[in-house]
């Protein structure tokens, strides 16, 4: 930030010609001033006590009094304790509001020459989404667009778990139960229906399970033994060997699951530059796992299964290939990393997956480099919590996991209550009404699953979420809502809003200054948001600026000022809250409604 750079360089001059100390200006760090004091900027003295021979308030009386003399930028300043708080003149707010409105592509980072690669979604042909995947596709798709706007070249990725024994236990029940449904004679999504397949495997396993226990069986023997769980290893073996009727079926059932995938991604906004497939990279990962052989960084144990040694690392062995030869899931992420990388030389290759898996990607950063791979060390898993919903809320198809598809429609359903309940859709079409309620549903399921830090289990309110008023999404476009009406207001009047049209004004109130401060902040947030891969940094910056802008529309009148330039300046200002808004939302992936 420039002036924030020119206030360093202040500093460093100020304790060179107090303190006859020499201190660079990039090593002088500014804070922003706690909002109970005045001041923008906060300069920390505890660290010169040494060297200048004073206390810190003597430091920060000193240095203030030499600011406010001889910085134009400076307009007051007060101590608290070690505490420097600088008061910024009116003037270099204004300077700097006009420059970001000439500025298009302020808060966009030039090009890094930097490749990242984002996989998020990774879901299994078995199953719809659910909840935990809606977190999953929100971040990997927020974080995807953070990195774009730091200047990084991005790809994103969905690497779709399409075979294993979780495929075969769906394929096994419809080949046994289906009578030949397809999703047109069911009514359901291809991805509802192969689910209930799914489902319907797991209750007759149980079944023979418990019978078998009954007639004297082990439980854990029982599992292994149920006739279903053998006929469903039977399928998978015969998959991994070409058998034609297993792979035939395996294509018709996943063909159902990637349209109702698809529908789903449009509906909630997500989208992928590239698709990879288990299927598709398992065998590549084979020839990993019998290059690391050879290279004598894998061995084999005495039933011919493979494994890594991994204890200097801190962590211990881990199964690379099964005794039979089938692999296992880190075996196809040593084929993927691979083809990954020829596909896009990244130099960062972000997995966002669940918490549950921290171990899993240890242990393949590890296996990549003993093998020696270049790509190794780009690794970076995103991890993040569970998302929990209060009981009671939520129905779910089996008691424990929420359905994405249910989810999205009852937080439509709940936007229509609560917009129609506010009156807020006055003159809008069936269609328009119908466009508004999907809009601010998924803002405020993205918002409220992406304003916690990825790394924090939460618990998510839907009746919550949804709230007009606090830290929501709908409460954010509202407020852009209500600035869009502002500037129709404005045109319709012929109000000039170009920086020319209030070239004389002065006088800011503390509400606009306090506005203008988060505008100047935006590349600042969206640097530390790539940074920490948190889109929950661009939430919080999006309420702070909503809320900033609704305390000035509060206390400060637009169309009734009588000062022409005041005016002009003042929808000047809510053009740039808005646009602000606008792109600071779009990086969560989230729409914002011109009215409502």
């Amino acid at each position: 930030m420039q002036l924030q750079n020119a206030i360093s360089q202040r500093i460093s001059q100020a304790l060179q010609a107090v303190f006859q100390i020499s201190v660079d200006a990039a090593q002088i760090a500014l804070q922003p001033t706690r909002k109970e004091f005045a001041g923008s900027f906060t300069f920390v003295t505890f660290p010169y006590t040494k060297q200048v021979g004073k206390g810190p308030e003597q430091i920060g009386q000193a240095l203030g009094e030499y600011l406010k003399e001889n910085a134009s930028e400076i307009r007051d300043f007060n101590v608290v304790k070690g505490f420097l708080n600088l008061e910024v003149e009116e003037a270099e707010w204004l300077q700097l509001f006009r420059g970001i409105m000439g500025n298009t592509n302020y808060g966009q980072a030039e090009a890094s020459g930097r490749k990242v690669m984002v996989e998020y979604s990774s879901p299994n042909t078995n199953k719809p989404l659910h909840l935990g995947h809606l977190r999953n596709n929100f971040l990997g798709y927020s974080v995807s667009e953070i990195l774009k706007a730091n200047g990084h070249e991005v790809m994103k990725v969905n690497l779709v778990n399409d075979r294993g024994i979780h495929i075969c236990k769906s394929m096994l029940a419809y080949e046994k139960m289906g009578s030949g449904e397809t999703p047109e004679s069911s009514g359901l999504k291809g991805d509802h229906l192969v689910g209930k397949y799914y489902v319907l495997f797991d209750k007759a396993y149980k079944e023979q399970v418990e019978e078998l226990v009954a007639n004297g069986m082990e439980k854990e023997e029982a599992k292994k033994k149920a006739p279903l769980m053998l006929e469903a290893q039977d399928m998978l073996l015969k998959w991994e060997q070409g058998d034609e009727q297993v792979v035939n079926l395996w294509k018709k059932m996943n063909t159902w699951v990637y349209a109702g995938f698809d529908q789903t991604y449009r509906t909630i906004g997500v989208d992928f530059d590239k698709y990879y497939y288990e299927s598709q990279t398992y065998t590549l990962g084979k020839e990993r796992v019998e290059e690391g052989l050879q290279k004598g960084v894998f061995f084999n144990k005495d039933n011919g299964s493979v494994w890594v040694d991994l204890t200097e690392e801190g962590l211990d062995e881990k199964l690379l290939l099964r005794a039979d030869g089938t692999s296992v899931y880190i075996t196809q992420d040593l084929g993927t990393a691979e083809l990954k990388y020829n596909d896009f030389p990244y130099d960062q290759s972000v997995y966002v997956v669940a918490d549950e898996q921290n171990y899993h990607f240890q242990v393949l950063k590890a296996a990549l480099k003993k093998l020696g791979k270049p790509y190794a060390e780009g690794i970076y898993h995103l991890s993040y919590g569970m998302v929990d919903l209060p009981s009671g809320k939520m129905k779910s198809r089996e008691g424990t996991v929420v359905d994405a598809d249910e989810l999205v429609q009852e937080m439509i359903d709940t936007a229509r209550q609560q917009t129609e309940e506010l009156g807020k859709i006055e003159g809008f079409t069936e269609a328009q009404a119908q466009e508004l309620y999907h809009t601010l549903a998924m803002g405020a399921l993205k918002y409220f699953l992406l304003k916690v830090d990825p790394k924090k289990r939460m618990l998510f309110n839907p009746q919550e979420s949804i709230d007009f008023r606090g830290n929501t999404g709908p409460f954010i476009q509202y407020t852009h809502a209500r600035i869009s009406a502002i500037l129709r207001k404005a045109g319709e009047m012929g109000i000039s809003v170009d920086a020319a049209s209030f070239g004389n004004f002065e006088k800011l109130h503390e509400t606009e200054q306090e506005v203008i401060i988060q505008l100047v902040n935006f590349p600042a947030v969206v640097k530390e948001a790539g940074n920490l891969f948190a889109p929950s940094v661009i939430a919080s910056y999006a309420y702070e600026l909503a809320k900033a802008y609704n305390r000035f529309y509060q206390e400060v009148s637009i169309f009734n000022e009588t000062d022409e330039q005041a005016r002009s300046f003042r929808i000047a200002l809510s053009a740039m809250v808005a646009r602000f808004v606008r792109e600071s939302m779009k990086l969560l992936g989230i729409e914002v409604p011109e009215r409502m």
